[in-house]
């Protein structure tokens, strides 16, 4: 098994590599793809290349609006060409329920255009964000990645999301220890439908409690049923507000608040489906 300095000297081969022309990133404003922006510009800088990188941010109904707020932020610090390009998934009657494999379909639409938008700038180097750990678990839309060509240097060197934070930090990227916000649609089980005044509700609701201190947080909506999901070492502070946290949670359209007593885990409406991957892996 490669250690962290192996791994990082890959990531650099890989990246001076493919920046020896102009390259087109999607970018979220998320730590792995914020790495990946570094990450380019200091290899450009190294080979003294005066290319353009292209941060390609898709402004969807399914994220949150501080992401598209953040990611702004951060092309600007790396100096990047940075495109926004609106998308309405909802639009899509396959996507709108919510399907088992709505990750791939969202995914291969977010990225055709991105590649269309390649293409336009005369660009053929495309890449995305993925690490390590994503392969080990149900991500269908690492599928459409594989199927459109476009490059994943994080996972094609090794790195875990620890490593990727690690290097954040050694190369001062801004959001180096900014929690993940995955699409709002895994906020919902699997076969509801996906209503945009849903995901409005659920982005207030998060958005609120971060502001009551809990930076790492889940709604999960189950019909009339909120589940949160915060860490456990939270739960002393959420109890000691909860009171006034699920009154201001059903002003916002909420009815029943429930706190998730197994605590914050990530991708937790695909824990089963991750438990027979894993099993599968062995």
């Amino acid at each position: 098994m490669k250690t962290y300095e192996e791994k990082k000297r890959d990531l650099y081969e890989k990246m001076k590599e493919y920046t020896k022309e102009d390259i087109c990133i999607a970018f979220s404003g998320g730590v792995d793809s914020s790495l990946l922006l570094m990450l380019a510009k200091e290899c450009m800088k190294q080979q003294k290349k005066a290319g353009n990188i292209h941060a390609v941010t898709f402004h969807t109904v399914l994220h949150p609006p501080c992401d598209l707020e953040i990611a702004q932020k951060v092309a600007k610090e790396a100096g990047a060409v940075h495109k926004v390009v609106f998308v309405n998934e909802l639009e899509q009657e396959e996507i709108r329920f919510n399907p088992k494999d709505r990750c791939y379909l969202c995914k291969k639409t977010l990225f055709q255009k991105l590649l269309e938008y390649a293409k336009s700038q005369g660009i053929s180097v495309v890449m995305e964000g993925t690490n390590e750990d994503d392969l080990h678990v149900y991500r269908p839309g690492l599928r459409a990645i594989k199927e459109l060509g476009v490059f994943s240097p994080l996972a094609e060197a090794g790195f875990t999301k620890e490593e990727v934070r690690k290097l954040a930090e050694e190369l001062s990227v801004s959001v180096a220890s900014r929690p993940s916000t995955p699409c709002l649609a895994t906020r919902l089980p699997y076969g509801t439908e996906i209503k945009t005044e849903a995901l409005e509700k659920i982005a207030l609701g998060e958005e609120y409690l971060k502001k009551q201190g809990f930076s790492v947080v889940r709604i999960r909506l189950h019909g009339e049923i909120c589940r949160i999901e915060i860490p456990k070492a939270d739960f002393g502070a959420f109890l000691e507000k909860s009171q006034e946290m699920t009154e201001a949670l059903q002003k916002r359209g909420f009815q029943y608040i429930t706190l998730d007593i197994q605590g914050f885990r990530s991708g937790s409406m695909d824990e089963f489906r991750n438990e027979k991957l894993s099993r599968k892996n062995t």
